[in-house]
């Protein structure tokens, strides 16, 4: 984290005051996206509304595409701060890590893909992508698992009823499909709608509405970090709040509008139908702080997998303090 100053020249008032001096102190945070996704909009609403230069922050975003890359930047100094799948942190600490992962602020609460098939299927059913080519996302990670455990809900086996693709780098997924790779695959928005738009495939279902509330996506720093200087993870989480309650308050035009500089590639409309979707289905957290039940179903669905290492418990993971007292 570095912390730079910047010093204003004094203002001279007749009559008033003058020889008036003031510091304001400006936090340089390097912050780490598992992706770049509508899935994150009111993350990209605080940056662009500003709300994080008015808590004094200036966030140097990266894109690392996927969750180890991410994990990666944020355990060797890469990052302060990681945007990535909560399960991350649960591998950290199972590893017994000295300064583990601590996920501090809640993004998303629904997992954030949608199944997207090549063919335009009117009348869709699951038991449709019985002996299907399905392009799934990167194993043990939460695309992965959140999908499997829908799939198994809905009474398939997703490695002997599928044929189960899953050596595709995270970030090639949809130029994979757009190839011609997979008869369905899992995509976040924009690709989702894009793919539409262009008739590359179609939206058929969504697994976020399917699968329940669980703490997906969330920002998180070194233990380290935040104790050795929690009000900067504080403003963070304020800035952040103030994204979320817009976002929850305004429409789904508004917040596309205010993002679209972050989805230079992508047409307006369908920003906006990509916020719609994600708003209509809930998968927005309305505030920042994570809940111990959404904790015990990402745990549960860790462990369906078949890639749960250690059940850590909630309040080893996760510090809600933070975030409350930045909503307070």
């Amino acid at each position: 984290m570095k912390r730079s100053f910047y010093t204003l020249s004094f203002l001279l008032i007749s009559f008033v005051f003058s020889g008036c001096v003031q510091n304001d102190e400006v936090d340089s945070i390097e912050v780490a996206e598992v992706t770049r996704s509508v899935f994150y909009a009111p993350f990209y609403v605080a940056l662009a509304e500003g709300y994080f230069e008015d808590e004094q922050i200036k966030v140097e975003l990266t894109t690392t595409w996927g969750g180890d890359k991410t994990m990666t930047a944020l355990l060797s100094d890469g990052a302060d701060i990681a945007l990535v799948g909560s399960e991350t942190s649960v591998y950290v600490a199972a590893q017994e890590a000295t300064d583990p992962a601590i996920n501090f602020a809640a993004l998303t609460q629904t997992d954030g893909t949608f199944l997207v098939a090549r063919e335009n299927l009117t009348s869709f059913d699951w038991s449709d992508l019985k002996g299907s080519t399905f392009l799934g996302q990167r194993k043990g990670g939460m695309p992965q698992m959140v999908g499997e455990y829908v799939l198994k809900q809905q009474d398939i086996n997703p490695q002997n009823d599928l044929n189960l693709l899953q050596n595709v780098d995270f970030g090639n997924i949809p130029s994979a499909f757009a190839s011609g790779t997979g008869d369905f695959v899992q995509l976040f928005e924009p690709q989702a709608s894009t793919f539409e738009q262009e008739g590359l495939g179609h939206v058929v279902a969504s697994f976020g509405a399917e699968s329940g509330q669980v703490p997906y996506t969330s920002f998180m720093a070194k233990q380290s970090m935040l104790t050795e200087d929690p009000d900067v993870f504080v403003r963070f989480s304020s800035a952040l709040y103030k994204g979320q309650q817009l976002v929850n308050e305004q429409s789904a035009e508004k917040t596309a509008k205010s993002i679209e500089s972050f989805f230079e590639d992508t047409e307006l409309d369908i920003l906006t139908s990509s916020v719609e979707r994600y708003k209509d289905q809930g998968s927005f957290a309305a505030d920042p702080v994570l809940t111990e039940d959404a904790w015990e179903t990402l745990l549960d669905i860790m462990a369906e997998a078949g890639e749960l290492p250690a059940r850590i418990p909630f309040d080893e993971l996760v510090n809600n303090q933070l975030a409350k007292q930045a909503m307070e």
